[in-house]
């Protein structure tokens, strides 16, 4: 069993889509002690069959969301295909509050607000070991056309050049590897980081 995390945090995840940061957030969680939970946002789009307020996101009306807005309630928001998504700052630091941590799984630019407005965070960027496996894993996904992969690996090249902003680089080649290492940056105080090597291996991936 993993000790308990020594102080709770906002753990910021990015990744370029298809390095597989969903499934590292999960089994991360799964292999805690209940002491860290993946944030739940707000939206303004209608819950879909099997979803639950509160538990997957919490649902709201545009007018209830633009009054959180204008009252600086959200660490961070944006419109996605029409809908507006936002971080409450008080889920988030009541959370914290009760000794869990807080894991936010989101783009560069959402990083960029957040790393402003809150003081204690932990933000980890997740790279591929190279664009053409990061093609090979968006094609056997199944997902997306030809085009949307294109313009996903397009997004990718730009999104990397963010995360040497970012407290730790982590190398997604070994799955297994992969998640022992972020155990580690979460849990272990003591944890021997090499920056220096991940940030060669950024280097490479934007040649």
């Amino acid at each position: 069993m993993l000790n308990k995390i020594t102080k709770s945090k906002l753990i910021i995840f990015s990744a370029p889509s298809g390095a597989g940061k969903s499934t590292l957030i999960k089994n991360i969680i799964e292999k805690g002690n209940g002491d860290i939970e993946l944030s739940i946002s707000a939206t303004t789009r209608p819950s879909r069959e099997g979803e639950e307020h509160g538990r997957d996101y919490f649902f709201i009306s545009d007018e209830e969301f633009n009054k959180l807005k204008d009252s600086d309630s959200f660490i961070e928001h944006a419109n996605v295909h029409g809908y507006q998504y936002g971080t409450l700052k008080s889920f988030v630091h009541e959370k914290i509050q009760n000794g869990i941590s807080i894991i936010l799984d989101i783009d560069v630019q959402g990083f960029n607000l957040i790393k402003k407005s809150m003081e204690h965070n932990l933000s980890i960027f997740i790279i591929p070991p190279s664009i053409k496996e990061l093609r090979k894993r968006l094609i056997s996904r199944g997902l997306d056309s030809c085009d949307v992969i294109e313009k996903r690996l397009t997004n990718a090249s730009t999104e990397l050049k963010y995360a040497e902003q970012y407290d730790y680089i982590v190398l997604n080649d070994i799955f297994e590897n992969t998640l022992n290492e972020l155990v580690s940056i979460i849990y272990d105080e003591n944890y021997k980081y090499n920056k220096n090597t991940y940030t060669n291996l950024l280097k490479d991936l934007l040649d």
